[in-house]
């Protein structure tokens, strides 16, 4: 007798070693119809400000944790050379305009000179007539002896001064034609001139209102780094805006906890900051792949021994509306989420193909 007390002691004790087990599994898994973990953070898609331009940071606007809307400045570059830049691609933008026109104003009166050197070609046409037939008349008196040798000689030099005259006053009918080619050349070239001085306008103009760095979205001022003086480079961050309102949890839920998961399906959060007040949410999309997927450096189980691990796969979870605590939400908060597998799907994504996945 004195030694079946301990025995069932131990027994009980295993009982409730296994009772305890197997809760834990289901607290930490899911029961089959809620799958919880707490593998999850709040997250969202906000961008880091970056200027387009170089230069020195003459004035900050935003301040660190401010509130912003999309389009507000958030800080200005020195614009005194961007203004000079743009000054000089407007005076080049002129002067190409001015070529232009000037070449289009020489083209629409190469039509008149044509004219006039095909008159002045007919004019020398008449005169030679004029001059062969006084030519004629005077070889005739010359061999009757009614004229001198002078008269016919003088009226021989008027008639090839008029085929001389007809065939310069041509040469210029043709070089006239021949300029309309050459001034319409110089006309698409100084065209093309024109456009690029436009385009380098246009750059110029664009490099000034870059001086101005403003709020790509609605959200919060975070990571500020830049103040007055900096000298900054494109692309380099200077701050970032989060859109603490579009927050979403990413919840790494283990693989075999998916089975039943669909978008649309109700959620519940909890954020550790604010214990004891759930935040409802729905299921918004599974990722395509495991959070080993992709890393850097993925195991390769061809090689070595191979250990089984079971993969958690990120699900993103977005906040119901009309939760005034969600906007007190920051980006990194942990939470607790979880799902409700026997919910119907409801949602923007519930019966979007694009994200269903059964």
């Amino acid at each position: 007798m004195i030694y079946k007390k301990p025995l069932l002691y131990a027994g009980c004790a295993a009982g409730v070693l296994a009772l305890i087990a197997w809760g834990g599994a289901h607290w930490v898994n899911g029961d089959g119809v809620n799958q919880y973990t707490n593998d999850a953070y709040v997250t969202a898609d906000f961008p880091t400000v970056a200027p387009k331009v170089s230069g020195r940071i003459d004035r900050v606007i935003a301040q660190d944790n401010e509130q912003v809307h999309a389009g507000e400045e958030l800080a200005h570059i020195e614009d005194d050379d961007y203004r000079a830049a743009l000054d000089v691609a407007k005076g080049n933008r002129m002067a190409a305009q001015g070529d232009v026109t000037n070449l289009e104003a020489e083209l629409a009166r190469q039509d008149s000179v044509i004219a006039e050197a095909r008159a002045a070609v007919l004019a020398d046409q008449a005169s030679l007539m004029f001059a062969r037939q006084n030519a004629v008349r005077y070889r005739n008196l010359s061999s009757g002896g009614a004229g001198t040798i002078e008269q016919k000689q003088s009226s021989e030099a008027h008639e090839k001064e008029a085929e001389a005259a007809i065939a310069r006053d041509q040469a210029g009918v043709d070089a006239a034609i021949r300029q309309v080619a050459v001034l319409k050349g110089q006309l698409e070239r100084a065209r093309g001139v024109l456009v690029r001085a436009q385009g380098d306008e246009k750059q110029a103009e664009l490099n000034l209102s870059y001086c101005t760095i403003p709020a790509p979205m609605d959200g919060v001022v975070g990571e500020r780094g830049v103040r007055v003086g900096n000298y900054v480079h494109p692309g380099t961050g200077i701050l970032a805006v989060v859109p603490t309102h579009a927050a979403y949890v990413l919840a790494n839920f283990q693989e075999t906890q998916l089975t039943k998961v669909q978008a649309g399906q109700r959620a519940t959060i909890w954020v550790d900051t604010f214990p004891g007040h759930p935040l409802k949410a729905h299921v918004d999309s599974l990722a395509p792949a495991t959070g080993v997927a992709f890393a850097p450096i993925q195991p390769d189980n061809a090689t070595g021994n191979f250990t089984k691990v079971v993969q958690r796969i990120p699900v993103k979870l977005t906040f119901d509306a009309n939760q005034p605590l969600a906007a007190r939400v920051r980006v990194g908060m942990s939470v607790e989420a979880n799902i409700d597998t026997s919910s119907k799907p409801e949602g923007p994504h519930a019966n979007d193909t694009r994200y269903v996945w059964q």
